[in-house]
């Protein structure tokens, strides 16, 4: 069972991608703030992390950094979702250590599609 931890400080936005990756049979822990997604990460495994880029306490882009650096270190895909979706930053993510970048609003079939394309089907 893949496990996939969501940061997003938007509830209803959370809520769906909740409802659509566990209709998928997916185990998801959530995080409404970046602070909460650091703490997560290195208390837990996971496979696959969506973040989304501007939260509180800490952005996307420092909770990516804090997770591919350090005793807390992981090897988990990570997709950052993000409203701001100019080229420099999807450049960003990607330079911080994110494997894909989606732009919101985006259908929830897209987001089934990139997760399963990300965790290999």
């Amino acid at each position: 069972m893949k496990r996939i931890l969501l940061a997003e400080d938007e509830p209803v936005l959370r809520m769906l991608v909740v409802d659509t990756l566990e209709d998928e049979g997916y185990v998801l822990d959530e995080a409404c703030d970046g602070q909460e997604a650091c703490d997560r990460i290195a208390a837990g495994r996971y496979d696959l992390i969506i973040v989304d880029y501007m939260m509180p306490k800490k952005t996307g882009l420092e909770v990516i950094r804090e997770a591919r650096v350090g005793a807390s270190a992981t090897d988990a895909k990570i997709l950052m979702l993000s409203a701001k979706n100019q080229q420099t930053e999807r450049d960003k993510a990607l330079e911080a250590g994110a494997d894909a970048f989606m732009s919101k609003p985006f259908s929830p079939l897209d987001l089934v599609a990139r997760v399963e394309d990300m965790l290999g089907g």
